[in-house]
Formats: C-alpha cells, structure tokens, sequence
C-alpha cells in the first residue's frame, strides 16, 4: 500500500483527525484539497453566509499554503452551495477577492440542500509549482 502524503494546516489536525478524513494528499505533482467549509477552528460553522465562504477560501489558502501552493496554481475547482437560487449572487460576489487573474481554474458549481450544517464548500486540485 501506498502511503498518502498528507497536508495538514497548522493548527487544524484534530479537527480532521476527529472527522476521520485528510485535508489534502499531495500525488503525482498535485495536491487534491477535501471540500473546505467556512468552520472555526473547532470545527463550527461561521454563522453569516459572506463570513462562511470567506472562511471556507481562508481554510483552503491555509491548506494550500502548507502543500506549498497557492490559489495561482489551482487548476480545478468543485463548489457545494445549499440553496444556489438564493445564495449564488452573494457568494459570486465574494469569489474574486480569492480567485487571482484570469485565466480562471475549471469550474463545477453543484447545488445541495444539505452541507453539514455549512452553506459552501469548495473543493480543489492544485498543480505543484
């Protein structure tokens, strides 16, 4: 069996630890990120839809970070919105101060009706530098 290069960010390994998941794996020149979501540091959702996913892209920037990446070198993006129809103007709002220059990343936007008690996730794969 392989064994999985996990990134954990400073800070946030009992989190992941207690959810029984890894917060990204670095393989073959890449860094697959798990779905990030607007929690605290212990694990609570951020309350206010705007704070959650500003949360949500500061929890991936750390993760990033650690892999030794950044958002530059993202290459495919997976976003979760519980109630798109009502909820996506207000997060798309916020998504340039995170996203960087063109060009853009591949997206898939994908409308839920349950997060986890979250509004937004998002979910990446980083090419390493």
């Amino acid at each position: 069996m392989t064994v999985r290069d996990v990134v954990f960010p400073a800070g946030r390994q009992a989190l992941y630890e207690r959810n029984r998941y890894s917060p990204a794996i670095r393989s073959n020149g890449f860094v697959f990120v798990s779905g990030q979501v607007g929690s605290r540091e212990d694990g609570s959702p951020e309350t206010e839809l705007e704070t959650q996913v500003r949360r949500a892209f500061d929890n991936l920037n750390a993760i990033l970070k650690e892999a030794g990446c950044s958002f530059d070198d993202v290459v495919d993006v997976t976003v979760f919105m519980v109630d798109p129809q009502a909820t996506f103007e207000r997060i798309w709002q916020i998504v340039p101060e995170y996203w960087g220059q063109a060009p853009h990343p591949t997206l898939t936007a994908v409308g839920v009706t349950w997060l986890y008690g979250f509004d937004f996730e998002i979910k990446v794969i980083a090419k390493l530098p």
